[in-house]
């Protein structure tokens, strides 16, 4: 993925959302080119930046803002459960999901935990803005397709499955997961995340039985090409 600052934006006047941000990304050059854009194009405050959850836990405190501008993929906790550590010390806070991932694998994760809108980097500078203003002003936020994929959903009586295997996983399962798709040893996972060589073993046994893998050969083949494609 191409983490390079946006550039700046070329509409003359600024779109109004009014509201204290805080971004949580892990990349600088993202995270600084996002903030650089929304203090041009509209007239959010960013209050804060920060880079993982323990960070972003600490800025919400101090600085209080009125929304966050948050991550999925992040070392240590990740966004789906930040999420939820966040709004259970806040909440009214309005939290938008921006991601690099597909929204058929995380964008219901995010509204089930709390989220109020769920928008691709790939598409970001695009979407930012309406989606801003969207759950600034009470709406909910995803792109016209995943929203009549949704409604798809609804009427036939199940939003449990968006169409991606995936959504079979919990979200450990699905950040071990894609640590595997990192090519990172079970070792190295336990590390990451703070659990046990053995847990991570359990994991990778129970997404192996729900993706249907015959070995854990397949399920590394499948982790690696899946990362790659969200990725590159």
């Amino acid at each position: 993925m191409n983490l390079q600052a946006p550039a700046a934006p070329s509409a003359p006047a600024a779109i109004s959302v009014g509201r204290r941000l805080l971004v949580v990304d892990d990349h600088p050059v993202f995270r600084h080119g996002i903030c650089q854009y929304l203090s041009h194009a509209s007239d959010v405050t960013i209050c804060a930046e920060a880079a993982n959850a323990n960070l972003a836990l600490e800025a919400m405190r101090l600085h209080e803002p009125d929304m966050v501008l948050l991550d999925v993929s992040m070392p240590g906790t990740n966004g789906i459960e930040l999420i939820k550590h966040m709004l259970a010390e806040r909440p009214a806070l309005i939290i938008l999901m921006l991601s690099m991932h597909d929204e058929s694998i995380y964008a219901l994760r995010a509204l089930r935990a709390g989220a109020k809108g769920y928008v691709m980097k790939q598409q970001a500078m695009e979407n930012i803005l309406d989606a801003l203003k969207k759950v600034s002003s009470g709406g909910i936020y995803v792109s016209p397709k995943f929203s009549d994929k949704l409604i798809f959903k609804t009427i036939a009586g199940s939003t449990d499955d968006c169409g991606s295997p995936l959504e079979k996983l919990s979200e450990r399962q699905l950040e071990v997961l894609q640590l595997f798709g990192r090519s990172k040893t079970t070792r190295e996972i336990s590390e990451t995340l703070n659990l046990s060589v053995k847990t991570i073993e359990t994991h990778r046994s129970h997404i192996k039985e729900k993706l249907g893998f015959k070995d854990s050969a397949e399920l590394m083949d499948f982790a690696i090409e899946w990362m790659t494609t969200q990725e590159g």
